[in-house]
């Protein structure tokens, strides 16, 4: 199976997690290992195959995936092999091409209001991974505690969503990288086209909720003015 990738997001310290476009159907994939996590020696900058716009063959896979994260397919690293890179006319236009204008068409109606973000119920809904360039621009920032946050209205929900997208942060996976977060505000503000690409997490419960629920995130920003910039 070969996909796209064009969600690079970080974990802890040391882990990624990575997904991507089935090359022959556009359907999303997220590769996954079994018993253990991908590590940051994947990535293109430490060798390895895996970046964004980046086409990888994952060899032969195993679909392993349960509501709502029905795209885990189990691979085997050794098979592992980067084979091109789009050109970014390329990336945008398959970004485009599966992106749709709202959270509801991409994550149906189990997608709910929860605080100020959303979530599904542990173990429900059909997708967990999905593109979206939102009728009103995103705002991007860095809250109080240090973390890259976004503002997204579609129309239907007004809400404030962590980013995990891997670029935004230092090799600690920990400090943001200020200057390029003001950078790519600043570019949306004056009309910049942007997709993003959007996940579900492994459920857990929040402090103070009653039931766990996988909480929605932003996992990558995709401008329109340079769709192909990457982990560096």
């Amino acid at each position: 199976m070969k996909i796209i990738v064009n969600h690079l997001t970080r974990m802890q310290p040391g882990y990624i997690c990575v997904a991507g476009l089935d090359l022959q159907t556009n359907a999303h994939v997220r590769p996954v290992l079994s018993g253990s996590r991908l590590t940051v020696d994947l990535l293109k900058r430490k060798g390895g195959p895996f970046d964004i716009a980046v086409v990888v063959d994952l060899g032969a896979t195993q679909p392993q995936g349960r509501p709502p994260q029905t795209e885990d397919h189990v691979f085997d690293p050794a098979q592992l092999t980067a084979v091109k890179e789009l050109t970014a006319e390329r990336f945008w236009k398959v970004l485009k091409s599966v992106s749709r204008n709202t959270l509801k068409e991409t994550f149906g109606e189990k997608l709910q209001p929860q605080r100020s973000g959303c979530a599904v119920d542990e173990g429900t809904g059909s997708v967990s991974l999905g593109c979206v360039s939102p009728v009103t621009p995103p705002r991007i920032f860095i809250n109080g505690w240090e973390k890259v946050r976004t503002r997204v209205n579609d129309g239907t929900f007004d809400i404030d969503l962590s980013v995990t997208d891997l670029r935004l942060y230092e090799h600690d996976q920990q400090t943001p990288r200020a200057k390029m977060v003001t950078n790519i505000q600043r570019r949306i503000e004056k009309g910049v086209g942007v997709i993003l690409s959007f996940g579900l997490a492994r459920a857990f419960r929040a402090q103070g909720d009653t039931a766990r629920r996988h909480w929605l995130q932003v996992n990558n920003i995709h401008l329109e003015d340079d769709p192909m910039w990457q982990a560096t």
